[in-house]
């Protein structure tokens, strides 16, 4: 079946998505069109395709145990000169997505991931683009705000040309609320979806 690489994100909502992606192709970042708009969980990962319905379950049983949240989004922040990245910065919600992401790289899940920095929830404006290029990202979204409720997350493939499709959304709340009380996560069976 050969190999696929995945990510999981939460999608920036609209109208804010297209805009950021917008702004985004007009720093120069040739890849902003391949790449919607995302907070990371976990990031471009190779994995077998035959693995991909227990990464499914994993996936379903995370979201099932998570619940909505608060984001905000405010301003600018870079990871340079460590990393060629500009970055629009996590106001509210930041907590909730490293949550998220340590349970999606649990090491007794499916897919185990060493992160190559700690993490860090952030939104990307501009990466790997020229220095001016790059101080002016950060300095025409200094400004940046943004703000909806999360209530959930989404699966990518990166295809071979580069861009990243959804496969499928994950929503938080399982069928029975609070997550405790459903015994198949109890046994540690997924409840049918």
């Amino acid at each position: 079946m050969g190999t696929l690489t995945i990510g999981v994100s939460i999608a920036v909502p609209e109208p804010h998505g297209s805009l950021l992606q917008e702004r985004r192709a007009g720093f120069g970042d040739a890849a902003a069109h391949g790449i919607p708009t995302h907070v990371t969980l976990l990031p471009p990962t190779e994995i077998e395709a035959a693995d991909l319905p227990a990464i499914d379950a994993h996936l379903t049983e995370v979201a099932g145990a998570g619940r909505p949240f608060p984001m905000r989004l405010s301003g600018t922040g870079t990871f340079r000169p460590l990393s060629p990245v500009v970055y629009v910065r996590i106001a509210e919600g930041a907590e909730a997505c490293t949550w998220l992401q340590k349970q999606l790289r649990d090491a007794s899940g499916p897919v185990p991931r060493e992160l190559q920095f700690p993490y860090h929830p952030h939104v990307t404006v501009a990466h790997g683009i020229d220095d001016a290029a790059m101080d002016r990202a950060y300095e025409e979204l200094a400004d940046y705000e943004a703000e909806w409720s999360c209530t959930g997350f989404a699966l990518y493939e990166q295809g071979v040309d580069g861009v990243w499709r959804k496969l499928r959304d994950y929503r938080f709340g399982g069928p029975v609320v609070p997550p405790q009380a459903s015994a198949p996560l109890q046994q540690g069976r997924l409840p049918a979806h």
